[in-house]
């Protein structure tokens, strides 16, 4: 039975974040409504600004990983800027920048952007979690006295009811993944550097994110490739800069520093000039806007949104996320028919070392994650078949949208056939906000799920737990 568990990151280990794969362009229509007329007012379209090079560098990290500030510090010391995108809920936790870290690293001239609150999949939530997780996200970096012009897509997940929301919530800009030529062979025919200005501000077009399998041949020639073909403008997307991390979205410092002070060179002989995402952008700094309330629960009600997986956005239940940890190889897909209804969940995982996965309600504000009280205690169910044992396993939100392990039950056999689970919880801790829970496998095998409910036992008494 499990006794700690993050979900599914990269790394540091208890990173609060969920599978998702990597994106080229995202233009599957999502569940995302447009805003309120009334948010609409006040949005003045960004003025563009200028630089006398061909070619422009934007290097932007992602995620607020606490490996990105000595890369910070390698390009104050060659006098080099970069737009660093930050999820709200994970500043000061472990692993991650601090506030104090931040605010070192805009007073070196860098740009804060935002990433949202938590870091969700955006297509994949209803639109007033899409709004929340975004306008919030870019109030809690304003409130630590940033200015919040730039935003970058999770996931570079994202379609045109996004984009609006983006606007919408202040942002003067919004950076996408995978829209330029890079090493990835799969980009050979896209362009080598977007526009400046972009055609559209809510969907600049950047190289696939850089990864372990980059050189600094590759680096530079993302570079090089752009000023061959009559320049433009080039985003760079980092993640970690360290060694035993990550082995995905990571390279070494070494690595950043040679291609940083080649940066540095080429920008010294004016063939390049190095600027923030909001200096590229230019514009006014917008009036900022909270997202909507979560809705109280309904007294009685199952608190499970889409709870028997009918919805799908862009082939995904709506308001559900692939999570885990470890060294191991999950794979979602929808089934049919499902226990009840068309659709089922079925998890697979192969090249199992250590570690777990599951489906659960996606790590956000409340749209999708049902709201929790602290002292109060759930009762769980769930329909399930599998070749695994099960578990019930829960986390808990804070009141700063940071997601962390709560518990977990008692191991379930393995079943053939559906088979329904009760399990209540303990009473929610001190400080928790809000909850998600799914049932996973912790080896190599297959479990399918199914009609998930979930009830506040000061409203709904449960019955006797199996």
């Amino acid at each position: 039975m499990k006794t700690t568990n993050p979900l599914r990151t990269a790394s540091p280990a208890t990173r609060p974040t969920i599978s998702a794969p990597l994106r080229f362009r995202t233009t599957a229509a999502g569940s995302v409504m447009l805003l309120a007329v009334g948010m609409l007012c006040g949005i003045v379209a960004a003025t563009p600004a200028h630089a006398a090079a061909a070619t422009i560098v934007s290097l932007t990290f992602d995620d607020n990983n606490a490996d990105q500030l000595p890369a910070e510090q390698t390009m104050k010391s060659l006098g080099l800027t970069g737009t660093f995108y930050t999820v709200s809920g994970w500043v000061d936790q472990p692993g991650y920048l601090t506030q104090a870290n931040l605010e070192q690293i805009a007073a070196d001239g860098n740009e804060i952007g935002g990433h949202t609150v938590s870091h969700p999949d955006l297509v994949n939530l209803p639109a007033d979690e899409a709004t929340r997780q975004i306008c919030n996200g870019r109030v809690a970096l304003t409130n630590m006295g940033f200015k919040i012009t730039s935003f970058a897509y999770p996931f570079a997940s994202q379609d045109p009811n996004t984009q609006a929301i983006v606007q919408d919530c202040g942002f003067n800009s919004a950076r996408g993944l995978g829209d330029l030529q890079s090493k990835d062979p799969a980009s050979a025919g896209f362009p080598t550097g977007e526009s400046i200005p972009p055609a559209n501000p809510y969907d600049t077009a950047a190289p696939s994110e850089v990864d372990s399998t980059w050189t600094l041949q590759d680096l530079q020639n993302t570079i090089t490739n752009a000023q061959a073909n009559g320049g433009g403008w080039v985003q760079l997307t980092f993640h970690h800069i360290a060694t035993d991390t990550d082995p995905t979205l990571t390279i070494s410092p070494d690595l950043f520093s040679q291609f940083a002070q080649w940066l540095a060179d080429q920008k010294a002989g004016g063939t390049i000039d190095v600027q923030t995402v909001d200096q590229v952008i230019g514009g006014a700094v917008q009036p900022v806007l909270s997202g909507p309330d979560v809705p109280a629960p309904v007294p009685g009600a199952n608190m499970i949104q889409n709870p028997g997986l009918e919805n799908l956005s862009n082939g995904i239940p709506q308001c559900w996320a692939a999570g885990g940890y470890g060294t191991n190889t999950p794979a979602f897909t929808v089934i049919n028919p499902g226990h009840s209804g068309t659709n089922a969940e079925q998890l697979t995982i192969t090249n199992y070392v250590d570690g777990d996965a599951k489906l659960l309600p996606a790590l956000d504000l409340g749209g999708c994650s049902p709201t929790g009280t602290v002292g109060h205690a759930y009762q769980l169910k769930a329909w399930y078949t599998s070749t695994a044992p099960t578990q019930f396993e829960l986390y808990y939100r804070t009141g700063t949208g940071y997601w962390q392990y709560w518990t977990a039950s008692p191991l379930f056999t393995a079943s053939t056939d559906w088979t329904q689970l009760t399990w209540t919880t303990p009473a929610l801790p001190a400080g928790a906000s809000g909850i998600s829970w799914g049932l996973n496998i912790q080896t190599n095998g297959t479990i399918t799920t199914d009609d998930y409910e979930m009830y506040d036992t000061g409203y709904n008494t449960p019955s006797p737990t199996p």
